[in-house]
């Protein structure tokens, strides 16, 4: 395959992955589907770290704007543009491993959510056994309603869309060091 069409490939795959992340943050702020919880201040605090839209969102975007650049026929399609795509792609890891990490630690530590009688806290974290395996336990969080399943179903997406973003911007890694020590396709025209 040629460098090019790989990065175009790339790019277009890592579009709807930054759009479902920045969605997927900006949807955690409204727990219970309700705008009480945000103005409070009572949401979980990995959702605050803003994973999805920082480092799955933003620091994905940009590198695979670039990529695209380089995908296509112009002034990014040549080994200089394929070196650069590479320190743009590093940027892009970076950004889906914090994603990965923040969603990580949401999924770990679970929801900030209300309990009766000990009030708001994060009754699942540091527990011995994992909540996510014990769906009897959920019934712990009374406010916001499905609380533990909406926090994981939002961290769980996350999770996955920064595994792949991570391997499409290390896969974009290694196209570009081929692009920028073999050249790229667009002198031969089979872009």
């Amino acid at each position: 395959m040629c460098t090019g069409k790989c990065s175009r490939f790339v790019a277009i795959a890592l579009y709807p992955l930054v759009l479902v992340s920045i969605i997927c943050n900006i949807l955690l702020f409204f727990p219970g589907w309700d705008v009480k919880y945000s103005q409070d201040g009572f949401i979980t605090e990995e959702v605050k770290y803003m994973g999805g839209l920082v480092g799955g969102g933003l620091m994905v975007l940009l590198p695979a704007l670039y990529i695209h650049l380089t995908g296509s026929q112009g002034c990014c399609a040549n080994r200089c543009g394929m070196f650069l795509s590479i320190a743009f792609a590093g940027v892009g890891v970076a950004g889906a491993l914090y994603s990965l990490v923040v969603a990580g630690l949401g999924l770990q530590n679970g929801p900030y959510c209300k309990v009766l009688l000990l009030g708001w806290l994060t009754p699942f974290k540091n527990g011995e056994k994992s909540y996510l395996t014990d769906s009897t336990a959920w019934g712990l969080c009374a406010e916001p309603k499905d609380i533990v399943e909406f926090n994981i179903g939002l961290f769980a997406t996350l999770l996955a869309c920064g595994a792949l973003q991570l391997i499409l911007c290390a896969v974009q890694m290694i196209n570009g060091l081929f692009g920028c020590l073999c050249g790229t396709c667009t002198d031969k025209g089979q872009l």
